[in-house]
Formats: C-alpha cells, sequence, structure tokens
C-alpha cells in the first residue's frame, strides 16, 4: 500500500470539530474532538472515537456520560483552545461559561450554537483509539442557522 496515498485519502475525508464536555466527580474538563458522527436514530446513538491515552477517554469511562457541544465556523478560536487538558477557574473552562447538563453534569458550553448530552452504552478498542458508543438523552439549539466548524476550514489534521 502507498502509505502517503492512504493518509492523504483519510484526511479528505469530511469531519466536523466539536467540543467534548465530561465530568467525573468534582472535575470539569472538555477536548477539542473530530472523530464523532451519529450511527442510530431510534435510539438516537452516536459514536466518537477517543485516544486510549488520553485524560478524555479516561474520564469518559469512569462517568459514563459527555455532553458533544457543535461549534460554528465562527469559533475556530474557542476549539483550538481544548487541545490540551482545560483549566477550570471562575465557573469556566479555559475561560468559557458553560452550564452543567442535567443527566451527566458535563459542561454544555453557553456560547455553543447546540449541544447533545449522552450516556455510554459501549465500548470498543481497537488501535490507538476507543470508540464509545453512547445515547443521547438531552439536547438543545440555540443557533439553527449557524454552519459548522469543518476540520477542512481550519489549519489543523487528523487523520490518515
Amino acid at each position: 500500500m502507498d502509505v502517503q496515498a492512504r493518509k492523504t485519502a483519510l484526511r479528505m475525508f469530511t469531519y466536523g470539530v466539536y467540543l467534548l464536555g465530561m465530568k467525573h466527580d468534582t472535575t470539569y474538563n472538555a477536548s477539542t474532538v473530530s472523530w464523532l458522527s451519529q450511527v442510530s436514530f431510534d435510539p438516537p446513538l452516536v459514536m466518537v472515537a477517543l485516544r486510549n491515552d488520553s485524560l478524555t477517554l479516561n474520564m469518559v469511562l469512569a462517568s459514563r456520560g459527555f455532553t458533544i457541544n457543535l461549534l460554528s465556523d465562527h469559533q475556530k478560536d474557542m476549539a483550538g483552545q481544548f487541545f490540551k487538558q482545560a483549566t477550570y477557574q471562575d465557573g469556566k473552562l479555559n475561560g468559557y461559561a458553560f452550564e452543567p447538563g442535567a443527566q451527566t453534569g458535563a459542561p454544555i458550553f453557553t456560547e455553543a450554537p447546540a449541544w447533545l448530552e449522552c450516556k455510554v452504552l459501549e465500548t470498543i478498542r481497537r488501535g490507538d483509539h476507543t470508540v464509545i458508543i453512547a445515547e443521547v438523552v438531552e439536547a438543545g439549539v440555540r443557533d439553527e442557522k449557524a454552519v459548522p466548524l469543518a476540520l477542512r476550514d481550519t489549519p489543523w489534521q487528523y487523520g490518515g
């Protein structure tokens, strides 16, 4: 196999950019993620792939829940603030206000145009990522006209 061709082709997939929020015990965190998709209508299920060596995966597995905060194409700077572990200060994560989700307590960012609250149902560990299958248990929309942030519209790459 041509390794460069494989890498280039995989990077051409269409990915969104989201903030995954989590809370375990009294610790809040959020991470920028892109490997995420809906996988069922009934019940409403999503999947997200998380690095095996990440705090994000450990917190999601421990808490069994998370939020998905959809970002608009004007929130690239916000997405960039969550590549590293978030800092909680004055009721904010990395300076961004949030509300705890009613079902999971995980952060729902007040600036996110839409959000989902999810409970973990199943995990599949393969390669260097673990796929989390979760049921959507709550949702909200603040701006249905927002254009979603796409990975291809950023300087970042995650794939290949």
